[in-house]
This record gives C-alpha cells, sequence and structure tokens, in this order.
C-alpha cells in the first residue's frame, strides 16, 4: 500500500553525518527537508567507525603516553581493562540507539522517514517501510544520495563462508578473540591491529603491500616498525588465497608464498564499496553498485559527463569518492546545501576555488588522521602525488624527535615530518607527521594549504616554545640551509 505523495524541497537518501549535514544546510537556507534512514540515524561514523573505534584505541594511547615518561609510566602497572574499554566504546556509539540523533533532527526541523528508499522517477523517492508498507515522497528541488559506503569483501576463495568480519564487527566486538588474523594494511587494517593487539590478541596483519600505501612512506615504515614492536606479526606483500574454518571453530588462511596462519576471527579491511546497489539508480541509466560520478555543483554526471535527468540527482560523501572520510563528507555537505538553496532562491553559485560552493579542499587540502601507534597526520600532497601532478616541488624533512617540544612530551620520542613545497608559488602543498600526538599539528598545516599562505609569510608565525609546534620552525630553517 502506497500513501498520497508528500512533497518536500529536498529529499535526502541517507541519514548518516553527510545527510544531516545537507538537511540542516538546506533547511537554514529556508527549504524544507525529509531524510530517509533505514539503519541508525548517525550512520557509519557514529555507531561502527570513527567513534567506537577511536574509543577502542583510546586507552591504549594513553597508557602508552604514560609508559613513555619514567614517573608515570611507574603507576601503570596493569594490563588494559577489556570491560572498560569496550563499556566506554559503548557509550560512544550510544548503546547503538540513535534517538539522540533523531531529537537532533526533529529540532533542526528535518522530517525523518524510516525505511529504505529508492528513485521511482524524477525528483521521485519511494520509502518502502519494514511493516510492508510504502511512502512516495517528491523533491520540488533537489534528491541528495548520501548514503555512504559499506566494507569490500574481495573474491578470496572460502571466505565468504568464515563469517568474516568487517569493520563493523570490529568497532563493535564484545569478546576480544586470542588470535585475529587481518586482512588488509591501509588505514582500517593497521588502526585495528594497533587496537587488538593493546587488547591482548594475537595480531596477525596481511598486505598485498607496504603498509598504509596512502600516505608517504616513511610513516607507512614506522607504524609497521612500532606494530611489529608490539607483537605483531606482518606479512607484506602477499595475498590470502584460501580461507577456512575448521570444527573447532579456528581460521585458516593460506597466503600467497605457501605460508599459512591459524586465528579465531579474520577481520576484512580491504577496502569499500557504495551502497548504491538499490537505489532504482537503472531508472536514470545510471549502474547500481557503482561509484557515482558527480560534477563541481556535485550533481550526479552521465559517462558524458552531464548531469542526468536535468541536474536534481546530487551525491555528497562516499558514494561519489572524491574523499572517502567523513569529515569531507560533511564537507562536501555543507557546500552542497547551500548551493541548493541558493539555487532554489535564484542566487548565482560562487564556484571558484574555495568560494561558498565549491568544495576545493577535495582537491587541493584532503585531510586525514590515522589513530595508529604512531599517530599519521597528513594533508594535501605527497610528494610522489605532487611529482605525479607535474608540480614543480622541494621537500623539506625534520626528525620530530629533535624538536625540544617532542623531546619533552616524550622520553625517547620517535617521528618525522615532511613539507611538499610548490618551488614555484613558494607555498605549502602538502604535510605529512607521524609520531605521538602529531594529530595536533595537522590544522596548522591545512590553514597553510587552503590559506595559500607563503613560507615568507610562515616564518612570522611564531611556534610558542616549547611545544611540538616548534617543528615548524625547524621545517622552514631546514628549508632555508637547503636551498
Amino acid at each position: 500500500m502506497t500513501s498520497t505523495s508528500q512533497y518536500f524541497d529536498v529529499v535526502i537518501i541517507g541519514a548518516g553525518p553527510v545527510g544531516e549535514n545537507v538537511a540542516d544546510r538546506v533547511v537554514q537556507g529556508g527549504l524544507t527537508a525529509a531524510i530517509v534512514e533505514r539503519e541508525l540515524v548517525g550512520g557509519e561514523c557514529s555507531y561502527w567507525a570513527c567513534m567506537p573505534t577511536k574509543a577502542l584505541l583510546r586507552d591504549a594511547a594513553a597508557v602508552r603516553a604514560a609508559r613513555a615518561l619514567p614517573a608515570a609510566g611507574q603507576i601503570v602497572t596493569s594490563d588494559l581493562d577489556q570491560a572498560l574499554v569496550l563499556a566506554r566504546r559503548d557509550r560512544f556509539a550510544s548503546g547503538w540507539n540513535d534517538s539522540g540523533q533523531v531529537e537532533w533532527l526533529d529540532h533542526a526541523g528535518i522530517t525523518l522517514i524510516r525505511g529504505h528508499g529508492r528513485i521511482t522517477g524524477t525528483r521521485s523517492v519511494t520509502i518502502a517501510h519494514t511493516d510492508g508498507t510504502t511512502t512516495a515522497v517528491q523533491a520540488r528541488h533537489a534528491v541528495v544520495i548520501a548514503t555512504g559506503s559499506s566494507a569490500y569483501l574481495p573474491p578470496v576463495r572460502g571466505l565468504a563462508d568464515v563469517a568474516p568480519w568487517t569493520s563493523r564487527e570490529a568497532a563493535a566486538v564484545q569478546v576480544i578473540p586470542n588470535r585475529l588474523a587481518i586482512i588488509g594494511g591501509g588505514v582500517v587494517g593497521s588502526e585495528m591491529a594497533t587496537a587488538f593487539s593493546a587488547l591482548g590478541s594475537q595480531v596477525t596483519l596481511i598486505s598485498q603491500s607496504r603498509l598504509l600505501p596512502g600516505v608517504e612512506p616513511f610513516a607507512g615504515d614506522q607504524v609497521t616498525a612500532a606494530l611489529r614492536t608490539a607483537g605483531v606479526s606482518i606479512h607484506l606483500d602477499v595475498d590470502a588465497t584460501e580461507v577456512r574454518r575448521d570444527d573447532s571453530g579456528t581460521v585458516h588462511l593460506t597466503l600467497s608464498d605457501g605460508t599459512t596462519v591459524d586465528a579465531d576471527e579474520v577481520l576484512v579491511a580491504t577496502g569499500r564499496t557504495p551502497n548504491t546497489k538499490n537505489l532504482g539508480l537503472d531508472h536514470l541509466d545510471l549502474t547500481p553498485g557503482d561509484w557515482l560520478h558527480v560534477d563541481d555543483t556535485l550533481a550526479v554526471v552521465d559517462d558524458a559527463g552531464k548531469p542526468v535527468d536535468g541536474g536534481w540527482l546530487y551525491a555528497a560523501g562516499d558514494v561519489n569518492k572524491r574523499a572517502v572520510l567523513t569529515h569531507h563528507g560533511k564537507y562536501q555537505a555543507r557546500a552542497l546545501g547551500d548551493a541548493i538553496a541558493a539555487r532554489a532562491h535564484g542566487e548565482k553559485l560562487d564556484l571558484s576555488p574555495w568560494g561558498r560552493h565549491a568544495a576545493t579542499a577535495d582537491e587541493r587540502a584532503i585531510t586525514q588522521v590515522i589513530f595508529t601507534d604512531p599517530e599519521v597526520a597528513a594533508v594535501g600532497l605527497s610528494a610522489e602525488a605532487a611529482s605525479a601532478a607535474g608540480k614543480k616541488i622541494r621537500i623539506v624533512d625534520h626528525d620530530l624527535g629533535a624538536v625540544a617540544g617532542a623531546a619533552l612530551h616524550a622520553d625517547n620520542y620517535r617521528g618525522q615530518a615532511r613539507m611538499v613545497i610548490d618551488d614555484d608559488r613558494n607555498t605549502l602543498i602538502g604535510f605529512t607527521a607521524v609520531g605521538p600526538d602529531v594529530a595536533e599539528l595537522l590544522h596548522a598545516a591545512t590553514i597553510a594549504i587552503t590559506g595559500e599562505v607563503p613560507l615568507d609569510r610562515l616564518w612570522h608565525a611564531v611556534p610558542a616554545y616549547p611545544t611540538i609546534s616548534e617543528l615548524w620552525l625547524r621545517l622552514l630553517e631546514t628549508d632555508g640551509r637547503d636551498r
């Protein structure tokens, strides 16, 4: 049974952080918005990714920080209490209850429709509810797809039959396994190897390449060394070729080099796939299950680069693959929500670089923190990416452990930082740091890149002494000596 159509200015499919931000901005812009969600309002980040995983990692990071100091280290005399770590994780996942997020939607003036939304016509969405009924909604101005992504399961023989974990099961774990095998050496695999080894698991990490291939090699190398020191067994440049679980429950993995690995559970962390399989994209001659391509306005485009069906369909967040990171999805959402409202009111869009309706940072200043031990913080282009883009660059490296503030922060502090500089413009276009607590260095680099601040001006940004931020002065000094 289908109800009479309801009308809204904007309909958003997906109530994760991206969908919430689009809806909030269009409502602030004077429009009405309905948001459709088939799972928990708040999405992956709130319940199975950013928040719970960082909660799993935080206690271990605090213990490591204490043990890096002689007096504080004497107080830490026992291992982590698994139950307390998991209980804190549960609080940050709100007990997997979205009532607080629903209350926020209501307060913001956003209509929530529970169910699975599918595009059924021009600016039309039909929502299937769990009780078998459906609701049809019509958008006056725009439909936004903000359905995110899911873990990708590679076609490894036997893998699907052993009930493998994805990032969701790892984030929501209730019992820490004695032995955990992780397939994938990217961000999720490296962070979960850090977390579960600290919580007492014997972890084996299997990667097709070096760890953290998306960041500067020196950062991945330091994380690899630290994980090995923590007792993680790491197999690089190999694949899992076969997986099976025996009658006792043990999982047996065969690797491409002939090595075998036994574990109690196996976590698959080999990338993401877009949640676009059952959205009605075939009505628009788009392929269900594919990433959605978008133009500068985040309008979904066809293979020829033209907005589909007149340009009312948009995609923000993971599904457009511009930057598969929650904070960048929210950034896109703010720009998109403002743009939709501006268009509805007949206003001209500002799509110039760094303009109000442009998502320029997705191209020039993607930011990321990887909460391994040590942490990795990166923004902008790596040296390799900048060179591949044809830029004339210079690279400035500095030993973080030689910075006075870092030496005070922890005994035997070890880390490294790199600036990638556009030689023609003398501006920062990339920054990477690896070391304890380097996440707090990142936003200074982000501001320098987005503000296109010349290095001559950065000399006047005086870092307080003695802090780790003194690194910036040391990098500038090193650059001056190198030229």
